[in-house]
């Protein structure tokens, strides 16, 4: 088996360990199996593959998109090391406002499964990162949503207290004034607000 699923505080948040074979040469591993990813419950299709560069002390998030083009992630780090964090933004779930951390870089090898319905972020605390990440929807900037990085009613620990912010991360709202319409239980019958207000 090249993988390794591992279910965090929040279950349907996996960290996937792969199988890495290394020799003199180097090393060789697979980084994503849809067989096997689907017998460990992530049977999406990945559609969209996305890589970003980030200096010590950049977080990027908290971000997800909202439907009709809500994202699964698989998240990697191909070179440096991440703090990486997801937060169950499903009204009604069990863990609603709850996140779950891990470290991903490029000596571990642990990728992290995100699936729709949380938001994503992470702060560089390597010297630099590259991050490669796969999504189940394309990107959408209509769609385009996020979360107060240091939201209080969140009460994350990240590892830096000054992080470097885009103007955009700045700006996102806390969790109870986000915009998401996620609802735990039932996916396939979200609607928005506005979607809502046209029914009679």
């Amino acid at each position: 088996m090249p993988f390794r699923f591992i279910q965090t505080e929040i279950s349907e948040v996996l960290i996937v360990e792969p199988r890495v074979f290394a020799d003199d040469r180097g090393f060789f591993m697979e980084t994503y199996k849809r067989s096997e990813f689907a017998e460990h419950g992530i049977a999406e299709l990945f559609l969209q593959g996305n890589h970003s560069k980030s200096t010590k002390g950049i977080l990027r998030g908290l971000h997800y998109q909202k439907h009709p083009k809500a994202q699964g992630k698989l998240v990697r780090a191909l070179s440096g090391e991440i703090f990486d964090v997801v937060v169950d933004i499903r009204q009604g779930a069990p863990t609603f406002g709850k996140w779950v951390s891990g470290t991903l870089s490029s000596e571990n090898k642990k990728m992290l499964y995100v699936p729709v319905g949380f938001a994503h972020g992470f702060c560089v605390v390597s010297d630099q990162a590259e991050i490669s990440y796969m999504t189940t929807e394309e990107y959408a900037p209509e769609c385009e949503a996020g979360i107060q990085w240091n939201d209080p009613e969140l009460k994350i620990t990240w590892p830096i207290d000054n992080p470097q912010l885009s103007n955009r991360d700045r700006t996102w709202p806390g969790l109870k004034d986000a915009e998401s319409h996620f609802r735990y239980g039932a996916a396939s019958a979200i609607v928005s607000i506005s979607a809502r207000g046209s029914e009679r």
